[in-house]
């Protein structure tokens, strides 16, 4: 299997990260996702196994600089960050879980403010992020072109949770229609209120 580093890497509750400035380090890399309790519905038939946990998705930091040589700033520490204490806006992941759990959870995608930023809420929020730290462990490894690992491993690895660059999983029209539902109904809200709002000025 492409990667053998990254499968093998330690694996990591989002507990035991953050605890030192050195864990997860502030450098380019691309990190796994595993869980013991997959979302409803996710097939795992085909995805890797680590004793209980099945990897489901990766990610990378930074991503691919463009072809106007835009360069993002992003490192393992931060973007994982993101995933585990942050908000949908921040985290594709946070988003996906969220929208798969919304029944177990009893979650709901909202859109806020005058942005419409979405987000399950802070109490939602809060359940996803504790649902991840019971559930979800990540391992990572750095490398100064995670991309090229990325690529390898999409086209080599069965990863229902992953949408970009991953057009030939069965799983990704399934997935993809489930958030679009969910951002389209939260956008709906969003613009009823803000309608309402309007009319009710003075």
């Amino acid at each position: 299997m492409p990667g053998p580093d990254l499968t093998q890497a330690p694996l990591i509750a989002p507990s035991d990260l953050f605890g030192s400035s050195a864990l997860p380090p502030r450098a380019a890399g691309i990190y796994a996702w595993y869980f013991d309790a997959p979302p409803p519905h996710v097939p795992i038939a085909d995805c890797l196994q680590r004793g209980p946990f099945t990897l489901l998705y990766i990610g990378i930091a930074p991503k691919q600089p463009s072809s106007f040589g835009a360069v993002s700033r992003a490192t393992l520490r931060s973007r994982l960050r993101q995933h585990c204490v942050g908000t949908v806006e921040g985290s594709t992941l946070r988003l996906t879980l969220g929208c798969l759990l919304a029944d177990t959870l009893g979650l709901r995608l909202a859109a806020l403010g005058r942005s419409g930023r979405l987000t399950f809420g802070a109490d939602g929020e809060a359940r996803l992020s504790a649902w991840m730290a019971v559930h979800a462990r990540v391992s990572f490894v750095i490398t100064p072109e995670p991309w090229e690992i990325e690529r390898q491993l999409l086209s080599a690895t069965s990863l229902p949770l992953n949408l970009r660059d991953n057009d030939g999983h069965p799983f990704r029209s399934t997935l993809g229609a489930i958030r679009s539902a969910a951002r389209a109904r939260a956008r709906a809200e969003w613009q009823h209120s803000s309608a309402a709002r309007e009319d009710a000025a003075p």
